[in-house]
């Protein structure tokens, strides 16, 4: 709730401090070509052969007013190509960059394109899918725009100062551009079309491996096609290599696309090949030669024309410093509020946070001491009743040794009164035992001496027997 009231109140100081807040809106895939600005192309046909998840359509809006058609590459963060139409030469706007907040944002509730210093934090991820002005700031490259602002006026003119317009170029290949594409666009494909508003314009460039800041792509080359499909139609095209500021080669529309990305059209039915005057292309390829060459094209432009192109030139190029200048600062600015803004939210939040710890800390400390207060109390009890207990068994402990004392002291005596009083009746009782026993040993002596004279006498006999067998003669013994 709190992101998006932030988002609300941005989107209303930008309506009540520009009046001319410029609109864009990213088209849906479910929306047939760019919606709106499908009139920019011959019969409402857009290019076919762009099929890539990452190219985005944008109808570029301003005043709710569609103005021209991007279709931008958010893996390279430039525009592949944009379709205009020429409305009216005119001296070239303040810059004041937008951004295109649904490209990085999709969920945002801001539907439009918007001033990227005003943007503040309302945009989640901004500058994933797209190039930002701090894209640009220190490498070299300017902003250079596939719609030339100088081929549009007032409003269109305006609305072609966004991001999503932009290829980063240097600054000569940027100048060469623009004043290249204008002869081209003025001198000779307007003369050449009998209906101006026939005319359909897509200014595009070629992506390269070659990344500003490792992010946004620097293109291998910029083109330009053009489609006349009045009576007596023509389509031409022109390319421009990024690295020879002063190449202009001109080709037929099919030699354009044989550039580009695989069974890529650029206009439906080849904008009428089949129907072209060559006779019109002739004197548009002899224009642009004259172009090419740095040959004056149309020798009925008065001296006072002249002069004042050379005096709006002049003008140019030494307002072009200050321009640079006022921007820069402004950029210094807007990156010093933000500085602040973001030191002070940083204080606050030390502040807010030591206050909170410091509260936390005391509220932790009160309930540990609580805690430790409730727990002696409820100890006492507990240690008074273990004390008690232990003095109870103490007094137990000593009874059981006095009793177990006194009945080892009295044991002794008694013991030797018992055994006193038990000898006359073990000494009297064992008198028979006694005598039994001596006339067992007597009866047994005598028992044992006749045993003993049985024994010799049997000896004698059976040693007499013996002798006698051994010397009487045994037929006496017969006898």
């Amino acid at each position: 709730r709190e992101w998006t009231m932030k988002r609300s109140i941005v989107f209303l100081l930008c309506i009540s401090v520009f009046p001319g807040f410029s609109q864009g809106r990213v088209v849906r895939e479910d929306e047939t070509g760019f919606a709106e600005c499908n009139v920019f192309f011959p019969g409402q046909v857009p290019p076919e052969g762009f099929t890539e998840p990452f190219h985005v359509k944008i109808c570029q809006q301003y005043n709710k007013e569609p103005r021209f058609a991007t279709l931008y590459s958010t893996k390279d963060k430039i525009p592949l190509y944009s379709a205009f139409k020429f409305t009216k030469s005119a001296q070239s706007e303040e810059e004041n960059w937008l951004v295109e907040p649904q490209i990085d944002d999709p969920e945002n509730d801001l539907h439009e394109m918007v001033h990227e210093a005003d943007i503040g934090g309302t945009v989640a991820n901004l500058g994933a899918n797209q190039a930002l002005t701090s894209d640009y700031v220190g490498s070299g490259y300017e902003r250079g725009l596939l719609n030339p602002s100088l081929l549009n006026e007032e409003d269109f003119q305006v609305a072609t100062y966004t991001l999503t317009n932009a290829v980063p170029v240097s600054p000569a290949m940027s100048k060469s551009w623009h004043r290249d594409i204008g002869k081209v666009v003025e001198q000779a494909l307007i003369p050449h079309c009998s209906k101006m508003d026939h005319l359909y314009l897509l200014a595009g460039a070629i992506p390269s491996s070659v990344r500003v800041k490792g992010k946004v792509s620097v293109p291998e080359s910029l083109w330009l096609a053009a489609c006349c499909d009045a009576p007596e139609g023509w389509s031409l095209g022109l390319v421009k290599k990024i690295n020879d500021e002063n190449s202009l080669a001109d080709l037929t529309v099919r030699e354009l696309e044989k550039q580009l990305l695989p069974g890529v059209h650029l206009f439906k039915g080849n904008c009428g090949e089949d129907k072209q005057s060559q006779e019109k292309r002739e004197a548009v390829l002899q224009v642009v030669s004259q172009i090419r060459s740095g040959e004056q094209v149309g020798t009925s432009d008065s001296q006072e024309t002249k002069d004042s192109g050379w005096v709006r030139r002049v003008a140019g190029i030494l307002a072009t410093p200050f321009i640079k200048l006022l921007e820069l600062l402004i950029y210094i600015f807007v990156e010093l509020v933000k500085f602040v803004f973001y030191f002070l939210w940083l204080v606050v939040k030390r502040v807010v946070g030591t206050v909170l710890d410091g509260v936390y800390s005391l509220w932790n400390g009160v309930l540990s001491y609580l805690k430790a207060v409730s727990m002696v109390l409820i100890s006492i009890p507990y240690d008074v009743g273990r004390v008690i207990i232990n003095i109870f068994l103490g007094f137990l402990q000593i009874v059981q040794d006095v009793v177990s004392l006194t009945y080892r002291i009295l044991s002794i005596p008694m013991g030797f009164i018992l055994h006193l009083a038990a000898f006359p009746y073990h000494s009297i009782c064992a008198i028979p035992s006694v005598l039994k026993d001596m006339a067992t040993g007597i009866g047994g002596t005598f028992s044992l001496v006749i045993d003993a004279t049985a024994a010799v006498l049997h000896g004698f006999y059976y040693l007499a027997g013996h002798i006698v067998k051994r010397f009487v003669p045994k037929g006496s013994s017969d006898d």
